[in-house]
């Protein structure tokens, strides 16, 4: 297996290439290195190779390792959350990608309240209609967009969602394309600043959600190698 710090620079490489194809800045993609299951030893390796934001789905996972690694490395929470969990990732994340439901923005919101934490956040949407994904229907969406952005202590920085798991390239770009479109929308009703974060692309489809538009890619496998269960 290839050291980690070869992997981000592979990683790195790529994202220069996909930008360089459609004409953008490689300075406009945030890279999340994705470290879920992965143990502290390796997570610090990405980061003597320069990584400093990084992500975890698990929020027991989370509350377990943020402690045992370096102050400045930027957290973001990535997977689903459950309302009673909210109290694991509490202040220490920096952005919160999977707000997938009313209930769930509400949870935040009334925690945040209570505990003084304003909470970052993206939307997620499920644009592929897969059944087996989390996520807020297109059709409910905008709509879901403007009550989550009225509530206290949620601060609304964008959109989130996960590509089908596919060899079909045409429809991973459908997927993606959709959250652009989405995003498009939205621009036309609220502060842009609520809209500038596309987060969409992991290990397999990077360089495709690149290509759609994405300004912050998830990255584990290609970053850290294949992961247990």
């Amino acid at each position: 297996m290839k050291k980690i710090s070869e992997n981000v620079e592979a990683v790195k490489k790529n994202i220069n290439e996909a930008c360089a194809k459609v004409g953008r800045r490689p300075d406009e993609i945030e890279l999340i290195a994705v470290s879920k299951t992965f143990p502290t030893e390796m997570i610090l390796q990405a980061y003597a190779a320069g990584l400093r934001k990084f992500g975890e789905n698990r929020a027991l996972e989370f509350r377990d390792k943020v402690p045992l690694l370096p102050e400045d490395i930027e957290w973001h929470f990535i997977g689903h959350l459950q309302t009673n969990k909210i109290k694991y990732i509490g202040r220490r994340a920096y952005l919160i990608h999977s707000v997938d439901s009313l209930h769930l923005a509400g949870a935040l919101s009334e925690y945040g309240q209570k505990n003084r934490i304003e909470f970052r956040v993206l939307m997620e949407v499920n644009t592929s209609g897969e059944e087996s994904k989390y996520g807020i229907h297109l059709q409910e969406a905008q709509d879901l967009f403007m009550q989550i952005d009225r509530l206290p202590n949620i601060h609304l920085k964008g959109l989130m969602t996960i590509g089908p798991f596919t060899e079909d390239e045409e429809a991973i770009r459908r997927a993606f394309r959709a959250l652009k479109q989405l995003q498009q929308e939205l621009q036309a009703k609220v502060d842009n600043r609520k809209l500038k974060v596309l987060s969409m692309g992991m290990s397999h489809d990077y360089s495709i959600a690149i290509e759609e538009g994405s300004t912050m890619v998830r990255i584990g496998t290609a970053i850290f190698g294949s992961r247990g269960r």
